[in-house]
């Protein structure tokens, strides 16, 4: 098996979310080689993830003792996809719904920015009915996040901002991944791992572009804001980037875990509040 378009998934819970994902998958304009989904701590068995006309890899990943490995996780789904020997592999996080155009125009763009780190529109969607998503009318539901690029359908957006690489949706060809050495698995749980990536590539001279078309629609599940059952993966997975490249990644969160006496500002960076002290 070669060439064509491998997508990795990885999981943990969100069955739902990966059914309707692998709906979309199959809805394709551009159907994939295969799809790599990795559990992490999950079990998630072959029999489970049967649909007809996508060819599925189940690989089963350990918890860490410190949280769900998210960094390695990516990884290993990784390797298996280029064990496939694909043209390019499509990274999607379980919450995603592939619009139809998705892998048609992330392998586009890949044929002719072969060497760039490709991200595209992601609309984050409202609450499921009763019914559940009606994949055939998610376009209607468009609204790309504001605060990525949106390129019209069929260009493609070069970008040197790779502070705005996320995980829910890229595209990169095998080489490019090699390149670039994949994720950090010094991240373990929640956080930093994407931005840390993105700087990778930056470090590593891999240019970032923006593919109109290759919309992804982020099913709504309960979040907490800030994440504080995260707190700790988000304090020492921020500690990790700011060793790794001179800044804080997720202030945001750090500085709203600060409001609610969680953490505390410890010399240049942040620090976790001992158990007990936190302010009422």
């Amino acid at each position: 098996m070669s060439g064509g378009v491998v997508v990795v998934t990885v999981v943990h819970g969100r069955r739902d979310h990966l059914a309707r994902q692998r709906r979309g998958l199959l809805r394709s304009s551009r159907r994939p080689l295969a799809h790599v989904v990795v559990a992490m701590d999950d079990p998630l068995t072959v029999d489970e993830l049967v649909l007809p006309g996508l060819p599925t890899a189940l690989v089963p990943v350990s918890r860490d003792p410190l949280g769900l490995p998210l960094a390695a996780a990516r990884n290993r789904g990784a390797r298996e996809a280029m064990g496939l020997r694909p043209d390019l592999v499509v990274f999607l996080d379980v919450d995603c719904i592939p619009g139809p155009g998705l892998l048609e125009w992330y392998d586009r763009a890949a044929r002719q920015h072969a060497g760039a780190l490709l991200s595209g529109p992601v609309t984050y969607l409202p609450p499921v009915g009763a019914q559940g998503y009606d994949l055939d009318r998610l376009a209607d539901l468009r609204s790309p996040h504001p605060a990525r690029p949106d390129p019209v359908v069929g260009s493609v957006e070069p970008s040197d901002d790779h502070r705005l690489f996320w995980s829910l949706s890229f595209a990169v060809t095998p080489a490019t991944w090699d390149r670039i050495g994949g994720f950090d698995e010094a991240y373990v749980g929640y956080g930093g791992e994407d931005t840390d990536f993105g700087q990778r590539a930056r470090s590593a001279g891999v240019p970032m572009a923006w593919v109109g078309g290759a919309d992804a629609f982020h099913q709504h599940h309960p979040v907490s804001r800030p994440p504080v059952e995260h707190v700790q993966d988000v304090v020492r997975n921020a500690e990790v980037f700011a060793r790794r490249w001179g800044w804080w990644p997720m202030e945001g969160w750090l500085e709203a875990f600060e409001e609610r006496g969680l953490v505390a500002r410890s010399g240049d960076g942040w620090a976790l509040v001992p158990s007990g002290s936190a302010a009422p």
